[in-house]
């Protein structure tokens, strides 16, 4: 068996002296995979906000909006596996760059749909993107940094989705309310260009990312590694076979089944929450939303990403210090925990109104949830990494993390579904649907139980 690790130094003392240990090339790579992750966090989330001005254009039902999001957590399991196997054959920088042309350019076209079934279309290329992204990006980090660094940077990386979707609400806030226009276009006519339009207009601005990898970027050495071995033939019998028949033989496939229930069980998890979490806060109370108003109901997701941001980066450093195991489960117990005291709290506010303002309670539940029901994601990356070995990585993180992904696209309609039921002749409404999160999260911790700790392993070749 070979094993490789790159740059490995001996900490400094000091908590943040760690950043010494790391040298250009991997600050590099950093930099790259979380602006990837970033940008494909925002062109993504860009349709949560949009929701309800896309509902009202098609007069689509919920349950359609919903699905119309399920497509792309759908399609990103195709992508995900997809380029997951092209980053271990023909490179992690390149599959990088693939991906992000891909959700980029996707995510511009959807704002000229003529009709629902174009949009669809377009959000089916946009997920193939969207799951590329992840499996390339986050190997590149995992492969490049030192060991005992590397749930730092991958948590550092998954930061990018809180920072992806407050950029998003930003977008939504400056653009959804202001932004209705009326254009001619060829071929297509005259269009009445609605603000979700001009949203998703401005997603394609991604792509330009795209040059700035292609000039400064490398690949990591164990790659080049493994490939010039699978290119002369010296990997083992198995390690030249297809890599993803790999996945499902002896030594693999009981990580692969394990790391499929993982991710399924946490993204139901999390897309159930946050596909409705900005109608939530939005919706009147009588529709079993907290009342807040786009505004303040959208501002208000910005504080829960904040937490998210915060989340991920204090998730990848206790990850280093106490193991991946106890991390992954304290977070999502308290992701458990957290979820029915937001989804209650205009009941809450009921109780002691005149005490507290409802924008108060969503601030000081909305946080901590943002912290813990998105920090847990920078889990993934790093167990991933180390119990899959090189020659198969980026199949196998590809494919687990966005089967994961494709899982989710049960989630929104699931969700949904529960928010509308009756109990006793009330409609239980958005808040009571987001305790669903709660039940998925502990099967999650369950899940993490039967993984090895991998703290600090080298990353294998065979």
């Amino acid at each position: 068996m070979h094993n490789e690790t790159v740059d490995v130094a001996v900490s400094k003392p000091g908590v943040f002296s760690w950043y010494k240990d790391i040298n250009r090339k991997q600050w590099l790579t950093f930099v790259v995979a979380l602006l990837g992750w970033t940008l494909d966090a925002m062109d993504l989330l860009l349709y949560v906000y949009a929701l309800p001005k896309i509902r009202d254009t098609w007069s689509l039902t919920e349950t359609e909006a919903a699905w119309l999001f399920g497509i792309t957590l759908a399609s990103s399991a195709i992508g995900g596996a997809l380029f997951g196997i092209i980053t271990d054959y023909i490179g992690r920088i390149r599959g990088l760059t693939y991906s992000i042309l891909l959700y980029s350019v996707f995510t511009g076209l959807s704002a000229f749909s003529p009709n629902v079934y174009f949009f669809l279309v377009c959000r089916f290329f946009l997920g193939l993107g969207m799951g590329g992204e992840w499996a390339s990006g986050e190997i590149l980090v995992a492969e490049t940094w030192p060991a005992e660094h590397r749930g730092k940077v991958v948590g550092m990386v998954q930061s990018g989705w809180g920072i992806g979707y407050i950029l998003a609400a930003i977008l939504s806030i400056l653009i959804l309310p202001h932004a209705d226009l009326e254009i001619t276009l060829p071929f297509l006519g005259h269009i009445f260009f609605h603000s979700w339009r001009v949203l998703f207009l401005v997603g394609i601005l991604p792509a330009f990312l795209v040059f700035f990898v292609y000039r400064h970027c490398e690949e990591p050495e164990i790659w080049k590694t493994t490939a010039e071995m699978r290119s002369q033939k010296k990997l083992s019998e198995k390690g030249q076979s297809f890599t993803f028949i790999q996945l499902w033989r002896g030594d693999l496939i009981g990580f692969t089944i394990r790391a499929i229930l993982l991710t399924s069980f946490c993204m139901i998890a999390y897309w159930g929450l946050n596909t409705w979490v900005p109608t939530y806060l939005a919706s009147p109370v009588s529709k079993g939303g907290a009342g807040l108003g786009l505004v303040k109901g959208y501002t208000m997701t910005i504080i829960i990403s904040v937490g998210a941001l915060v989340g991920c980066n204090t998730f990848g450093l206790i990850n280093d210090k106490l193991g991946r195991r106890p991390t992954f489960v304290g977070f999502l117990i308290m992701m458990a925990l957290l979820v029915p005291v937001f989804g209650s709290i205009t009941e809450i506010h009921k109780m002691i109104e005149g005490f507290i303002s409802i924008e108060t309670l969503a601030l000081l539940s909305g946080f901590p949830l943002g912290f813990f029901g998105t920090g847990f994601y920078s889990g993934f990356g790093a167990i991933f990494a180390e119990v899959f070995p090189t020659r198969a990585r980026g199949t196998a993180q590809g494919f687990c993390y966005n089967f994961g992904r494709g899982a989710s696209a049960l989630a929104p309609a699931i969700f949904a579904g529960v928010a509308g039921m009756t109990l006793m002749g009330h409609k239980l409404g958005y808040g009571f649907s987001l305790i669903t999160a709660s039940v998925f999260a502990i099967l999650a911790a369950i899940t993490v139980l039967t993984f090895p700790e991998t703290k600090g392993k080298k990353l294998d070749i065979e």
